[in-house]
């Protein structure tokens, strides 16, 4: 999920690739339900893998820029507390996304509609995108996926080093500063 929302989130255009994205993500969230009550469905876990092979072929990447920010603070996480790289990544994923949120604002109404299916009926496009990645949280919850550094073996005496080690790269909403990835690790605790 995490490989594709790095290529979702940026941009403002109405990109096709967004289109292909969307059709994915709603495809993991399916699969890994299934997956999760059944670990031994062949085609849960078979349709799983497909996504990932589309999440890294580079497809949905064309025609646009990308962020990989949450792979940057995911793999300084995971060189300070050897934890795999799915989980580091769920554990950093939803304080990054809550920080750039105001910046990509229409992507992530359109995300918690398409693929959240939030109702956006009478609210305001913050609460729907809020709402959004309410559900992401939700969902990340329901398959048991850390969500906190901290249950990583990630300290607040880490959190200088692990800042200092994250590669800050641009082509996402907001290029971060280093304080502002001391404040989003913080907020991982």
């Amino acid at each position: 999920m995490t490989h594709i929302c790095e290529q979702y989130f940026s941009g403002e255009d109405d990109n096709t690739s967004d289109y292909i994205s969307e059709g994915l993500m709603r495809s993991v969230l399916h699969a890994s339900r299934i997956a999760k009550r059944n670990p031994q469905d062949y085609e849960a876990r078979s349709n799983l893998m497909w996504t990932a092979t589309w999440a890294l072929n580079t497809l949905i990447a064309k025609g646009k820029s990308t962020d990989w920010m949450v792979h940057m603070l995911g793999q300084a996480v995971g060189a300070y507390t050897n934890a795999t790289h799915g989980m580091t990544l769920a554990t950093v994923s939803l304080p990054y996304y809550r920080y750039i949120l105001p910046y990509g604002l229409p992507k992530f109404k359109r995300f918690a509609i398409e693929v959240w299916k939030v109702n956006p009926e009478g609210k305001a496009d913050e609460e729907i995108a809020e709402e959004g990645l309410k559900a992401m949280e939700d969902w990340m919850k329901e398959l048991g996926l850390a969500m906190k550094i901290s249950e990583l073996g990630a300290t607040k005496d880490m959190i200088d080093g692990i800042a200092d080690a994250t590669f800050l790269l641009e082509g996402g909403y907001k290029v971060l500063k280093r304080e502002k990835v001391v404040a989003i690790l913080k907020e991982s605790l």
